[in-house]
This record gives C-alpha cells, sequence and structure tokens, in this order.
C-alpha cells in the first residue's frame, strides 16, 4: 500500500484520480482548496463520495499559500504526489489573469518546494495541450517546441514544465509533465464546452460555436486520462543518456524528467460533438456560429507514441461511448 498526494482533489480530474487509487487499496491524501471558480457544490458532493473511503484524507489548504503548503508536505511522507489543483480555462484567464499567477505559478513553486524537501520519489503534474499555441503541425508532439503560448494559461502551463526541469536538474527531483487534451465525462467542469451545451440544449437556450463550430478538439474520457496518469506515476523518469545539448529533444532530459501527452489522437469538429450530444439528450440544440476567441487554436491532436511507447497505453474510448455515459451522468445527478 502506497501513500498518494492528490492535489486539486476536489476537481473533475483529482477526483477521479483518487478513486482509482482507492478503489485499488492505496492511501490518498487529498489537498484541495474548494475556490468557487464553479460550483462549490459540485467539489462537495465529489468529496462526499471520496470520504467514504477510509484511506482517504482530506486536507483544505491554498498551494499559493507557502506555509500552509510547508504543513501538508510536513505531516507525513508520500510515495509519489499527483499535481493536478490549478486555476484552469483559457478564457478565464483573459479576464482575471492573477488567479493564474496565484494559483500555477506561486502554487507550483510551493509545491515543487515541498516535493524537494521531502525528497518525493516521483512528481506527477498537469500541463496542457494548450501549450502547443501557435503551433501549427498536427498532431501535436512532445518533441516540437512550444515557446509561443497563445494565452497566459498556456503560459503558466509551459512555465511549470520549465519549473519542473529546473528542480529534477537541481536536486534530482523525477518530475513528469502530462499534457492532457480536452477530458470530458461524468463529474466533470461546468465550464467545458460539452458540459455547458447540455446545459443549453436541455434548456432550450441558444449555444455559442466559435471559428463557426469548425475548430477540431481531441476529446479525451476521463477514464483514458486517469489510466496514462497512473501508468505514468509507477515509471519515474531516469535521466536519458543519449540526450544531446547541442540538438535537445524537448520531451526528454540528462535530468529525470519527461513531457507526455495523453489524448486520444482523434480529433472532432465542435459542430460533431453538439450532434452527439442531440442524439444522446433526444433534443436539438440553438446554434450561434461565432468568429474565433482570442487565445483559441483551430484544432488539437495529440501526438501520443511516447505515451504508448512507454506505458503501454493508448486512450481509445470513443465519443459516442463517453458522452452516453456523461449525458447518464447528468442526467442522474441533476435529476432531468
Amino acid at each position: 500500500m502506497s501513500t498518494f498526494l492528490v492535489t486539486g482533489v476536489a476537481g473533475f480530474i483529482g477526483y477521479h484520480v483518487a478513486s482509482r487509487l482507492l478503489e485499488r487499496g492505496e492511501r490518498v491524501t487529498g489537498c484541495d482548496n474548494l475556490n468557487d471558480y464553479y460550483a462549490v457544490s459540485l467539489k462537495e458532493a465529489r468529496l462526499a463520495r471520496l470520504t467514504e473511503h477510509a484511506g482517504f484524507r482530506f486536507v483544505r489548504a491554498d498551494l499559493a499559500d507557502r506555509d500552509a503548503t510547508a504543513t501538508l508536505f510536513a505531516g507525513e511522507r508520500f510515495d509519489a504526489v499527483i499535481h493536478l489543483a490549478a486555476q484552469a480555462g483559457v478564457r478565464y484567464s483573459l479576464v482575471n489573469p492573477a488567479a493564474y499567477i496565484d494559483s500555477n505559478l506561486t502554487g507550483f513553486a510551493n509545491l515543487l518546494e515541498g516535493c524537494r524537501r521531502q525528497e518525493t520519489p516521483h512528481l506527477v503534474y498537469a500541463s496542457s495541450s494548450s501549450v502547443y499555441g501557435a503551433n501549427s503541425t498536427v498532431p501535436f508532439s512532445e518533441h516540437h517546441t512550444v515557446d509561443h503560448p497563445l494565452s497566459l494559461y498556456a503560459a503558466t502551463k509551459k512555465a511549470n514544465e520549465l519549473m519542473a526541469h529546473s528542480y529534477a536538474a537541481l536536486y534530482g527531483l523525477p518530475a513528469t509533465g502530462l499534457r492532457f487534451f480536452t477530458a470530458y465525462g461524468p463529474w466533470g467542469r461546468p465550464d467545458m464546452a460539452y458540459f455547458s451545451f447540455t446545459r443549453a440544449i436541455l434548456a432550450g437556450t441558444p449555444i455559442d460555436l466559435y471559428n463557426q463550430g469548425r475548430m477540431q478538439r481531441d476529446f479525451t474520457y476521463i477514464d483514458d486520462i486517469v489510466e496514462g496518469i497512473l501508468r505514468v506515476a509507477g515509471q519515474p523518469p531516469a535521466p536519458d543518456p543519449g540526450w544531446r545539448s547541442d540538438h535537445p529533444d524537448p520531451a526528454r532530459s540528462f535530468a529525470p524528467w519527461r513531457v507526455y501527452n495523453i489524448g486520444n489522437n482523434r480529433p472532432v469538429e465542435l459542430l460533431t460533438l453538439v450532434q452527439t450530444l442531440e442524439a444522446h439528450l433526444g433534443r436539438s440544440a440553438v446554434v450561434n456560429f461565432l468568429p474565433m476567441q482570442p487565445g483559441e487554436v483551430p484544432v488539437t491532436c495529440a501526438d501520443i507514441d511516447g505515451l504508448t511507447r512507454d506505458t503501454g497505453f493508448a486512450p481509445a474510448t470513443p465519443l459516442d461511448e463517453g458522452i452516453g455515459r456523461f449525458v447518464a451522468w447528468y442526467r442522474a445527478y441533476y435529476g432531468l
């Protein structure tokens, strides 16, 4: 039995990761600040399910608080840290940049210090497909450079990768960054498109589709995201002896540091997503077609060769199946 620290444990991905760990008999300390970026009641409902497990302990703390983070790490030793706490969302970063500085930069720096001082055997942390920014080569590969982010959110995630690398290089902290591609599924985030589209279709209110609905996203079902996280968590990175400073590979390092994509490798147009939701909800959507929004990219698609090679896993849940499960959960949770 191992002890894991899962940050952002009341969030969408954090909840599912903690659930899977507890189901297989591990101990989980979950940390979350329960902020009100979206309904706190949904976060509390996730936590209520986790607290049914004897191996779960919850700590309410904000990682941007240096003393609170130090206390968290002083309380017990962790066999691995799975860091999923962050201020999420591209569009929100346009109106509240300070939230991203506090959570994604200051909070991550405090977490790194905790891992360093405790000599954590493996830090796995959430990056994002948004780091690919202005890249136009599809599918997106970890071996591409990602130096042109299109939002502050993306910039903070790129910064996390760099910060983790510095700790891996200086202190030997094994760190793996995971670039998630549009996670979706039951217990999801209400600010995500599939969630808000469902709410709008059932209410008969219009849906805004940017880029005339032609934007493509690599929708990745939550169970596939979790499986990828846990497989990577069990394989701390080692220094790559073949890494060359005169021809550096952005996905690997002379330090114990790696970056992987976790995506379905099957991009879908947003208009197709709407049609899939219509089929499962049995209702038609009212759609407003709008131009591209600042900070958005037209297509995301994950190259998952690295993940598959090193873990033997490739996400494969079809959109129709995943959306069907989400809609069933949505109707049950909201009594619709």
